[in-house]
């Protein structure tokens, strides 16, 4: 996120795993507040061009795995935004512009409203227990608003997590220029337990959260500390850093997007009998939360084990165990890691 006509720029980097050239580019989309595409047309949200070319481009340095690192930034000289909403960048190679090899989800807000937010341990359902409940209050500003139960659509979301986004919600009641939305039992999220944390800054020393690594060629191999079920156990304050991760490289001068090589990490979490009424996950920016398939652990019943394996550049990472019951569909954090009121979240509120 970043605001409307201010000095902030997105940055938008990826790396391709090889040495290969490749030829990418970039357009912009525009989107409804439910990431539908727009009926606007480019020139009704852009200024200047509706296509870029990733000309930033550099190979990474005395790395185990080759790869190229492509960046850009927006807005810049050639293309500028004229109103705010959600967006979506999709990067395609050789002018393939209808087969995008990626897309990223972005917003551009334009603060014309001012939003008084709190949030609660003592909650419609229980008091200081496992949930935590978000109040808030909209000042309008004078914003011309006919109809505030029809015309304003409200968005929340903890940690940057999609699975339990709050939406379509209304207000409790409308005072004057002020909406309120209080005591509404769907802002009731799990507290949750704070993220774990890993850092593979360094390939000469197992860090924190970090057991071993080893060199299994052609790359490295990080071993996490295995995690236990802590369903039952008391609150446990940690610092971290609400899901996010930060790209980082111990020996690194200052070109550590280039520097910082790639491992593979493994995750175990260590349980004596698999659940058999849902799905575990592994989640966090690094994985863009996504509840796939793809982030989902495995059992290894002569182990007695979950685990979970995959390729991260190296850096400072949070990641929390995510449980998906069968029957419901919904994503619950206290079956592997607890739910409790003490701990601390991000939430996000968007008008």
């Amino acid at each position: 996120m970043i605001n409307l006509n201010s000095d902030e720029k997105l940055q938008f980097s990826f790396d391709q795993l090889s040495y290969d050239a490749h030829a990418y580019s970039y357009r912009v989309i525009h989107c409804n507040a439910d990431w539908t595409v727009s009926s606007l047309s480019t020139t009704e949200f852009l200024t200047g061009f509706t296509t870029g070319t990733i000309s930033d481009v550099s190979k990474s340095v005395n790395t185990t795995t080759l790869y190229t690192h492509y960046q850009f930034e927006l807005p810049n000289t050639d293309m500028q935004f004229k109103i705010s909403g959600n967006y979506v960048t999709q990067i395609y190679e050789d002018n393939q512009t209808e087969n995008p090899i990626a897309q990223v989800c972005f917003s551009i807000c334009d603060p014309k409203v001012t939003i008084h937010t709190k949030v609660r341990a003592n909650t419609d359902i229980e008091l200081n227990g496992k949930l935590q409940q978000v109040d808030f209050d909209v000042l309008l500003n004078g914003l011309a608003v006919q109809n505030p139960m029809r015309e304003i659509q409200v968005f929340i979301r903890q940690n940057n997590r999609f699975d339990n986004e709050v939406k379509g919600i209304v207000p409790t009641y409308v005072q004057g220029n002020a909406l309120s939305y209080v005591n509404n039992k769907q802002l009731i999220f799990e507290g949750g337990s704070e993220f774990h944390t890993f850092d593979i800054s360094s390939v000469y020393a197992a860090s924190r959260g970090v057991d071993a690594i080893r060199y299994m060629q052609p790359q490295y191999a990080a071993y996490l500390t295995t995690d236990k079920i802590q369903a039952n156990d008391a609150y446990n304050q940690e610092f971290d850093a609400d899901g996010k991760f930060v790209i980082n490289l111990q020996r690194a001068t200052d070109a550590v997007d280039v520097e910082a090589d790639y491992m593979w990490v493994n995750f175990v979490l260590d349980i004596k009998k698999p659940f058999f009424d849902g799905k575990i996950y592994v989640g966090g920016d690094f994985n863009y939360n996504l509840m796939a398939d793809q982030n989902i652990m495995d059992y290894d019943f002569k182990k007695e084990l979950y685990f979970y394996r995959t390729l991260l550049k190296q850096g400072g990472y949070n990641y929390q165990y995510r449980f998906r019951d069968k029957a419901s569909g919904r994503v619950m954090l206290e079956r592997v890691d607890g739910s409790y009121w003490q701990t601390t979240n991000e939430y996000s509120i968007f008008i």
